[in-house]
């Protein structure tokens, strides 16, 4: 518990004891008081009406209609402080008495049994005088009982916040001035131990970090610590990609020669200052804290290093540390790697010039084949027989999936090369979609397979290549024509969102793994399992041609559910 929530109950119930106490003392004063005005109210203002009474009976002799007049005053006002049992029969009979002898004033006997009345009214009043006496007495004495047993108890808790509160507060104090004292004469392995929840045992937390972090301090050697920073420096300065360190703050921290070398800069003109201020005057800087945040899987930068153009890959690592004794990691900074990665760049050129070439060469062969197959199978050239036909069949077949093969590897090499063309103009989506119905209506009919439209109402135009998007399309259905159950249903969606033109094309095949789905556009990826022919280069080359129109192609699939692949492209 909180020392201040210590204090505020100790206190609070201490404050609230001194109320209730109060509360019942004047109540208990109150009590008495009442009982005592009833006493005085009631009986002593009859007494002085009986006195009074007796007096004027005494003095009727002498001043007879005077005596009358104050008797009947005092009768008056005894008739209006009946209070007793008793009383308003004998407060009755003196009435009785009183105005007989009014018409009789001599009559001694009269005279008698009024005195006798008024001493019987006295009488009783003296009784109650008594019993309430006694009851004044016993609320007296029940006062004093609570008022002793409260005052006891505020003796008690005061008491107990006098010996222990001042204890739990001197005591951490004294213990931590001993521990500063420790710590003032370097004694750094000095800790307190009080670790209670409350705000001492925060401050004795805060007191053992910093005492860790001073022992941390003192034990380390700057020799030490000296060397271990020129290790380091020689280490990146020898690392072969160029490096650059910035702090939190976006201070550069240390740049290694390579840095220093694809920037035309000295270490003097970078270490120390402001990246954002040193970009305005150099772009290549401007690029690299740019995005300093972003993933390390970035777009190759172009770069003129070692007197050519080169290639290299950016990578931004973020360093973050646990302060001694602390459980949070702050962020002290990045390092921003630029990896060369020319050498591949180049082979990867080659590799594609090769099968660019390799499938122009291969291209005129095959349609040559094709169109000797097509000679053959004519009548006018000669009778063929089942079995030549069969194999004349699976020539054209073969033929038919090798130029398609050789198409797409031209079309990779052109979208890796850059060297293809887009034709982006406004375009109806449903005369793409209706060309590539056309396109795969043999395939599905083979199948018996239902392909079904579904499109809002005034779809807008795109801006979109029809052709590369129709290509897209085409390839969508076929995969889905391929991989779906015969006389299933695949169904076209077209639909308007966030100002985007939707194309999904759904299948009720096998479904794709979640393993799997962020692969299927890469080049030359197959399913696993999947057991059918192709060259896995379909949907990479339609997330180029879609990407290449700034649109953005995915799936959505669950196993055994079937597969949705879709596009968006921009409206006009």
């Amino acid at each position: 518990m909180k020392i201040k929530t210590k204090l505020n109950l100790g206190v609070g119930l201490l404050f609230v004891l001194i109320i209730i106490l109060s509360l019942v003392s004047a109540y208990n004063i109150f009590l008495i008081k009442k009982d005592t005005q009833n006493i005085l109210k009631a009986n002593y203002n009859t007494l002085e009406y009986s006195r009074n009474m007796l007096l004027a009976l005494e003095d009727i002799t002498s001043n007879e209609n005077m005596a009358i007049a104050n008797f009947e005053i005092n009768l008056k006002l005894q008739l209006t402080n009946v209070t007793e049992n008793g009383e308003d029969l004998a407060t009755s009979n003196l009435q009785k008495s009183f105005t007989t002898l009014e018409s009789n004033r001599t009559d001694e006997r009269l005279k008698n049994q009024i005195r006798q009345d008024i001493f019987q009214i006295m009488k009783l009043n003296m009784n109650a005088i008594k019993q309430k006496s006694d009851v004044a007495t016993k609320t007296a004495e029940r006062a004093n009982f609570s008022i002793a047993i409260l005052g006891t108890l505020c003796f008690l808790i005061a008491f107990n916040l006098l010996v222990n509160l001042p204890n739990n507060i001197a005591n951490p104090i004294k213990e931590l001035t001993a521990s500063i004292k420790e710590i003032a004469n370097k004694n750094y392995k000095e800790r307190v131990n009080f670790m209670d929840h409350n705000e001492f045992g925060e401050l004795a937390k805060s007191f053992n970090t910093m005492a860790q972090k001073l022992e941390e301090y003192s034990s380390s050697n700057l020799h030490k610590l000296t060397f271990e920073k020129k290790r380091l420096e020689t280490l990146i300065n020898n690392m072969h990609d160029p490096i650059i360190g910035i702090d939190h703050e976006g201070t550069v921290l240390f740049v290694n020669d390579e840095a220093l070398k694809i920037m035309g800069l000295k270490s003097e003109d970078l270490i120390g200052k402001s990246a954002e201020v040193l970009a305005l005057t150099n772009d290549l800087l401007k690029s690299l804290i740019r995005n300093e945040l972003e993933s390390s899987k970035s777009q190759p930068m172009t770069i003129f290093a070692d007197g050519k153009e080169s290639y290299f890959e950016k990578e931004t690592v973020n360093i973050t540390i646990k302060p001694t004794g602390e459980d949070t990691k702050i962020d002290i900074g990045n390092v921003i790697i630029l990896r060369n990665i020319t050498v591949f760049k180049e082979l990867d050129f080659a590799k594609t010039n090769f099968i660019a070439t390799v499938s122009h060469e291969l291209k005129t062969p095959i349609s040559s084949i094709k169109m000797s197959l097509q000679l053959l199978q004519k009548q006018e050239t000669g009778t063929i027989n089942e079995d030549q036909k069969q194999l004349l069949d699976s020539i054209k077949e073969d033929s038919q999936r090798l130029l398609k093969i050789t198409g797409e590897l031209l079309e990779l090499s052109q979208m890796e090369t850059g060297n293809i063309q887009l034709n982006i103009e406004k375009s109806n989506p449903n005369e793409i979609v209706t060309y590539a119905l056309h396109a795969v209506k043999k395939q599905a009919d083979q199948k018996e397979i239902e392909i079904v439209v579904d499109t809002q109402k005034n779809l807008p135009d795109v801006k979109a290549d029809s052709e590369k998007t129709a290509w897209v399309l085409v390839n969508f259905l076929t995969n889905a024509i391929r991989y779906s159950p015969e006389k299933s249903l695949v169904k076209i969606n077209l639909k308007i969102e966030d100002k985007q033109l939707i194309f999904e094309v759904t299948d009720k095949g096998q479904g794709i793994d979640n393993r799997y789905q962020t692969k299927v556009f890469d080049k030359y990826f197959q399913v696993p399992g999947s057991h059918k022919s192709g060259t896995g280069l379909g949907l990479a080359i339609s997330k180029e041609f879609i990407e290449a129109q700034n649109g953005r192609i995915g799936v959505k699939s669950q196993l055994g559910l079937g597969s949705t692949f879709f596009f968006k492209l921009a409206t006009v």
